[in-house]
This record gives C-alpha cells, sequence and structure tokens, in this order.
C-alpha cells in the first residue's frame, strides 16, 4: 500500500472537494491525461465503452500469441551499442570498453553488463537496429509510437495500442503502467484517455492517493457517494445522460480500484530483504524491476520503466561506470525471478533505446547520436534465446545484414501478443492508423 495517502484535510462535504479527490483519483488511479480540467477527464471518459468503441469502429480483441504481458524498459538519450549489445574486440572505435562471453554461445557484451552475460540464454540481441531519426523528440516518439511525430496529431504510443486491441488481464487494475517516465512521453495519444498510462514516479512510494482524504472515514465517504448519486439523478433532466454517466463511471472505477485487494501488486516492501538485494531495489531502476514483475503477477498487460541520463556526448565511459550497474542488475534479476516463476515464457522482456552512439570518440571522451546502426534486445515470450540478430561491420558503423526498423521491432512484439497488425484504428479527424505502421514482424526471433 501506499505510503504518502492523499494530504487533503477535506472537512466539508461540497461539491469541489469531492470533485479535485476524484480527480486526484482519475489522474493517479486511472491514468487518465493530467493535464485536462476534470470536466474534460470525465468528457473523454465517456467515449471510452466497449459498445463506445465498436460503434466508433474501434474493436477490441483478445491476444491470442504466447505473450501475455510486456515489460519494456526503456533507455531513454540513446544507449551506445559498441560498449553494451554489439562490442567491436580490437576496433578502434571501441575505446576503452572491454568484452565479456556470455551464456550465449558466440554473443560478447560489454564488460559493464556482467550480470545480463549470466542471463544471455534468453535473450537475443538485435544488432541491425536502423532509423533516420537523429534528434532525441523526435527519435524517442518513433520508437514509442512508431510513426514520426507530427504536430496535427497525438499518436499512441506501443503500450497504448496493446491497452486498447488486447484490453486488460485485471480488470480492476490498469492495462499501462509507466514507472519513472515523464509527462511528456507519448502514451494515449488520440484514443480516450482511459487509454493513458498510470504513471508511477517512484516505485517504493507504491500507488499514491490511493487512500481516503485525512479527516474522511468509510462511513462518511459512503454518506458522499450516496449523495453524489442523488445529485446525478436529477442533474439527468436537463444534461445528456452521457455526460452525468462519465462522472459516475469515474468515481466507481476509482473507488473500485482503491478497495481492490489488488493494490496490493504496488507494494514492493512486501518482498524479502534478499529479493531487494538482488534486484538492487535500493535505487530506482532495480525497485522498477522489481515492482513490474509484482504487476505482472497480478496481471498488468504493459509495463514500462524509464532509465535517463544515456545521451553521453561528454565522459561516455565514466557515465557508463555510474548508468549500467543498475540496468545490469535490475534486468539480469528480472529474467532470473521471471524464469524461476514461470513467468518468462509468457511475459516479454524488452529493452531499447532510441538510437546508438557514433563509433568515433570525440575530443570530450563521448559520442554523439547516430540512428545509423544500434541495438536492442528480446527476452521471454517465445523469443529463441541465446544469440544475437544482425550485425554491423567491423566498427560498428553500417548495418550488414537484417536490418530492423523501429516498426519492425514493435511489430515483433505486438505479434507475440497475438494483436492484429492489419486493423485499423481511426483517429477522431477520420485518419486511419494501424499498431506498428508498416512494420513487419521477425518471424526468426520466434522458438
Amino acid at each position: 500500500m501506499s505510503k504518502h495517502p492523499l494530504k487533503t484535510a477535506a472537512h466539508t462535504a461540497d461539491e469541489p472537494t469531492r470533485r479535485a479527490f476524484a480527480c486526484a483519483l482519475a489522474s493517479r488511479l486511472l491514468g487518465v491525461t493530467v493535464g485536462l480540467g476534470c470536466t474534460g477527464i470525465l468528457r473523454s471518459l465517456a467515449a471510452t465503452t466497449r459498445p463506445a468503441l465498436a460503434a466508433a469502429g474501434i474493436p477490441v480483441h483478445t491476444p491470442r500469441g504466447r505473450t501475455k504481458s510486456v515489460i519494456y524498459l526503456f533507455m531513454r538519450g540513446g544507449m551506445s551499442h559498441l560498449d553494451t549489445l554489439d562490442p567491436k574486440p580490437g576496433a578502434r572505435t571501441q575505446g576503452p570498453t572491454q568484452t565479456i562471453r556470455t551464456h550465449a554461445d558466440g554473443v560478447r557484451l560489454g564488460h559493464y553488463f556482467e550480470k545480463l552475460a549470466e542471463q544471455m540464454d534468453k535473450a537475443v540481441i538485435v544488432r541491425s537496429m536502423t532509423s533516420k531519426q537523429g534528434a532525441h523528440p523526435q527519435a524517442q516518439y518513433l520508437l514509442r509510437t512508431s510513426y514520426e511525430q507530427r504536430g496535427t496529431i497525438q499518436h499512441p504510443s506501443l503500450g497504448g495500442f496493446v491497452n486498447l486491441l488486447a484490453g486488460k488481464q485485471n480488470a480492476t487494475l490498469p492495462g499501462h503502467v509507466i514507472i519513472g517516465g515523464g509527462s511528456d512521453m507519448p502514451s494515449a495519444g488520440f484514443l480516450p484517455p482511459h487509454f493513458a498510462a498510470l504513471p508511477i514516479g517512484d516505485p517504493d512510494s507504491g500507488l499514491q492517493n490511493a487512500r481516503l482524504p485525512l479527516g474522511i472515514n468509510d462511513a462518511r465517504f459512503e454518506q458522499r457517494m450516496k449523495a453524489l448519486a442523488a445529485m446525478n439523478q436529477s442533474f439527468q433532466v436537463n444534461h445528456a445522460q452521457r455526460e452525468v454517466k462519465a462522472y459516475s463511471d469515474l468515481y466507481a472505477e476509482a473507488v473500485r480500484l482503491m478497495r481492490s485487494e489488488d493494490l496490493a501488486a504496488f507494494d514492493i516492501e512486501v518482498e524479502s530483504a534478499a529479493m531487494h538485494a538482488a534486484y538492487g531495489a535500493d535505487n530506482p531502476f532495480g525497485a522498477g524491476c522489481l515492482l513490474a514483475r509484482r504487476l505482472v503477477e497480478h496481471g498488468v498487460r504493459f509495463i514500462e520503466i524509464v532509465s535517463n541520463g544515456w545521451d553521453t556526448h561528454a565522459d561516455n565511459f565514466d557515465r557508463l561506470d555510474d548508468l549500467t550497474p543498475s540496468v545490469d542488475q535490475g534486468l539480469a534479476a528480472l529474467l532470473a525471478d521471471l524464469d524461476g516463476r514461470g513467468l518468462l515464457e509468457e511475459t516479454m522482456v524488452v529493452l531499447a533505446t532510441e538510437f546508438g552512439r557514433t563509433p568515433d570518440i570525440d575530443q570530450d571522451q563521448g559520442r554523439n547520436h547516430f540512428p545509423k546502426a544500434f541495438s536492442c534486445l528480446l527476452a521471454g515470450g517465445g523469443i529463441q534465446g541465446g544469440r544475437a540478430y544482425g550485425s554491423t561491420d567491423d566498427e560498428g558503423r553500417e548495418v550488414r545484414d537484417n536490418p530492423v526498423t523501429i516498426q519492425d521491432f514493435n511489430a515483433t512484439i505486438a505479434a507475440n501478443l497475438g494483436l492484429p497488425l492489419s486493423q485499423v484504428v481511426v483517429s477522431p479527424s477520420g485518419r486511419p492508423f494501424t499498431l506498428a505502421d508498416k512494420g513487419q514482424p521477425i518471424d526468426e526471433l520466434v522458438a
């Protein structure tokens, strides 16, 4: 449970206080867009029911693939492929990074990933990623949505599409959660805000705003809810029923989550000291990985964990000394833990970044943006591990074989979830879109 209850001293039963409380619950518990006013949120939520989606030509599908959940680790800023997943022993572009053997025959990693090396029998490195987007906002947007950024539309992220097309596994919990991400990250896009991700800023703090306001007990809260229901009933006489129902649905879903036993999924403090130590849960990324495992156990479909700071224009190697330990430990523990619990076969773990870093090292001992060739990683969910797919040349400059676009990479994730890549989703402006644009899944990666 959350260690930080909502700190609103609500001593009156006036409507503005109730409304503020509902908005706080909506923004934290339902993952709706915080930037909208409460009235705007409720108006948008009126269109989120399955019948409304069907009437709008937006079907909701049940996945039939091997993967049930996705844990998506995003290395924000551009992770150097040469120093992590695609080292080049002996090349002049390698710099001081050493290479190490792994539990996958013939696959080597940069020395920063010692713990991941022991789990590489479970993963495949895609070393032939390629893109044309070399600026952070545009490249991150493309990675997360499969579409180029436009000023006239906000596309749903991969998680938003999955939330729409796959639906929830657990009706009480959100279908999409982002741990450590910012409000600038694409989520629901043009979809109703109901499909937006629930943001978790600090995985150690659990789910915030999940308790009643200070001074409000259960009896008083029930009294308020009954008064609200009566007020809504009379309100329908002069206002559209759909608008009123949106208010009622918002309150009902928030209250249902508040009272659900599934709230325990967000509490990593119940895990043993040994488990915390294994994940390195004394840092946010390790704690996020531990929380992600708990959310998968409770049926959350798509969980993202964001690691910031990978824009290493200067002091690349010193920066990697700081950045990689938490990712190495958290990812390795996650793979081993999921495997030990029998969950890895149905949970895909993704490590991705928007582009790589230049093979040439600059005068500040840094590497610059390099979208032409970079690496990502897939594990679990039916992926055949213990190998690398595609390759770059001897200096890591050019993709040598099996080029993979960001759209292809996202299509592979979606295909393993059993989602229809050709399913058209129509935006409010009437424009058709598909989950991974024109991307094609990489069938050779599936066991």
